[in-house]
């Protein structure tokens, strides 16, 4: 049940859900395109009649999904968080679902306080009929070792300018990766990177460059040379989005209230 009766001082609450991004450009709220902030917040503005924000943990590329995202938004308004949630569920469209929703300290930021990110990409192996909008179909043959070999490297590095999309608003190309590794799951091959931040097309263009690597169009070594080249022109083509999750965000044991 939803209370109309407001506290003296906002609470900061934080939301848990997934998506299918075909039909979105992205995460962020953007001019003249839809995005899955803005249909969120127009159902929670909706559904507990005051105007809502919300801000993410990330910004998701146009077409990219997310198995597991984190937002945060602020209201003075009482209401039961399970309650919000099937009210919520029950006005998004099918290809948006929340999870959770609880309250967290009042200074808790869904973006700057998530300590990693970690992404999935999915490269079909074999042609398949239910799995071409959900993974990569890659015709060639690759070579797994090489490409776990080669992601090795990119734990050496901080400086990802050479991946990053061109005339961004970011201050620093610094990241810190984790983990980079390549596994078999089925008939695909599946590449998943952790790191504390990324920056725009970064993944996409990472997972081109090992592709190329895979394939022998390039060598381990020369990763060393494209990452210490800042330059986008460098490094690999960027891979479609449709095959890449969002799969895990993490954060403080104390963030919850």
């Amino acid at each position: 049940m939803l209370f109309k009766q407001k506290y003296q001082n906002r609470l900061r609450y934080f939301i848990e859900l997934s998506y299918n991004g075909k039909h979105y450009h992205g995460w962020q709220n953007q001019p003249k395109a839809i995005s899955v902030q803005e249909v969120i917040e127009m159902a929670l503005t909706t559904i507990l009649k005051d105007s809502i924000a919300i801000v993410g943990a990330g910004r998701t590329d146009t077409g990219v999904h997310a198995l597991q995202m984190f937002a945060h938004f602020d209201t003075e308004l009482t209401f039961e968080e399970d309650d919000l949630v099937f009210k919520l569920n029950s006005f998004l469209p099918n290809d948006i679902a929340i999870h959770t929703i609880f309250k967290v300290r009042p200074e808790a930021h869904a973006r700057f306080d998530a300590l990693s990110r970690t992404y999935r990409y999915r490269i079909a192996l074999k042609k398949n009929a239910f799995n071409f909008e959900s993974a990569y179909f890659f015709k060639k043959a690759l070579d797994i070792n090489i490409m776990n070999e080669a992601s090795k490297i990119l734990c050496q590095y901080q400086d990802f300018q050479c991946f990053s999309k061109t005339n961004t608003d970011v201050k620093t190309y610094h990241c810190n990766i984790m983990k980079a590794v390549w596994f078999i799951e089925n008939d695909e091959l599946h590449f998943i990177i952790k790191a504390d931040r990324f920056l725009r097309n970064m993944v996409r263009a990472i997972v081109g460059t090992m592709i190329n690597i895979g394939i022998g169009k390039m060598e381990i070594l020369d990763l060393h040379t494209i990452i210490k080249s800042k330059s986008r022109s460098e490094a690999g083509y960027s891979v479609p989005a449709h095959a890449l999750y969002l799969i895990e965000v993490e954060y403080p044991n104390d963030i919850k209230i």
